[in-house]
């Protein structure tokens, strides 16, 4: 009888663990965000729509900076040791995801720091006007503006899969325990990225690549999302469980209903109509979108720390 009731499987959470509330959601979804506006803006310096006033690419580093200080500032609220921060850029562990972080957030900030210097909003150029001496000199060499560009693509494409591999490198947790999320949290925070320019892209050209473009990173989320349910779900027994947590478990209406059907498959009809000209475009889908990537974090987060490799027995 013990046997039998040993092999039942269900999820329960230990008093003693620490779990996360909503700061390493928010600094997930930040990160990820600022992690594609970085690809996006590295694009377009590539492609040197800098040259044209009403690019998005004026407002995008600006932008970033603030998102990525607002997720950092969310990532230090849960930190128990706040005073300790600094011992993360006393050394560098190349076997630990955190170093790596770190070290690359390090980074970010003057890559975008280089991204603005091509070309300010007005009103910071007015206040600061040796922004604009300095962004005079970079115009006179647009290679320099290239390179800027490209380190931006680089650095934003390892941030955007850093915030994944942050959370797979929790071997304990088997939903997180896959390698296909650091790719996942990329693709989507990509999607969201490109949804957020659209909104407040004035020109025509780049609102029409940015919903194209979301309508691809939509279609490869859910196709890795598919492809990360079926890892999880031919692996170990306990890694079988945390699939269904949102499979069929107590997230999955949130998953079904606000991940894959408001978040990904509305707005992907939606958008698809859009830009063959159907229907007009509007901010509905790309605010879904948006509302899709950060819930996915939220259930990502908070589903793996339910998720566990210890099967609890229903003894009497």
């Amino acid at each position: 009888m013990h046997e039998l009731d040993i092999t039942r499987r269900n999820f329960q959470i230990d008093p003693s663990l620490h779990i996360w509330g909503w700061e390493i959601p928010v600094y997930l979804f930040l990160g990820g965000i600022v992690a594609g506006m970085m690809i996006i803006s590295g694009y377009f310096l590539f492609r040197e729509r800098y040259r044209d006033t009403e690019s998005a690419s004026t407002t995008l580093p600006f932008l970033s900076m603030v998102l990525l200080s607002i997720g950092m500032a969310a990532l230090f609220l849960d930190l128990e040791y706040k005073a300790h921060v600094w011992r993360m850029y006393a050394t560098f562990q190349i076997t630990s995801p955190m170093s790596w972080g770190s070290w690359i957030l390090l980074l970010v900030y003057p890559a975008l720091f280089f991204n603005m210097l091509v070309r300010q909003p007005r009103w910071i150029e007015r206040r600061i006007p040796l922004l604009e001496r300095w962004s005079a000199r970079l115009h006179r060499h647009p290679a320099g503006i290239k390179t800027v560009g490209i380190v931006n693509m680089l650095l934003g494409g390892m941030l955007g899969i850093y915030t994944g591999v942050l959370l797979s490198a929790f071997g304990a947790r088997p939903l997180w325990n896959s390698p296909l999320l650091g790719l996942l949290f990329l693709v989507s925070g990509l999607s969201s990225a490109a949804a957020l320019v659209h909104l407040f892209a004035r020109s025509r050209w780049e609102s029409e690549l940015l919903a194209k473009s979301d309508n691809a990173f939509l279609t490869l989320e859910l196709f890795l999302l598919g492809l990360f349910l079926i890892g999880l779900l031919t692996s170990a027994r306990a890694q079988q469980d945390a699939a269904l947590l949102l499979l069929s478990g107590v997230y999955a209406p949130v998953f079904w209903v606000f991940v894959v059907g408001i978040g990904i498959l509305v707005p992907l009809f939606l958008q698809s109509l859009a830009v063959t000209h159907r229907i007009a475009h509007s901010a509905m889908p790309p605010l879904m979108v948006i509302a899709g990537g950060v819930i996915l974090r939220f259930v990502i987060v908070q589903a793996g720390q339910v998720s566990h490799w210890t099967r609890v027995a229903g003894l009497p």
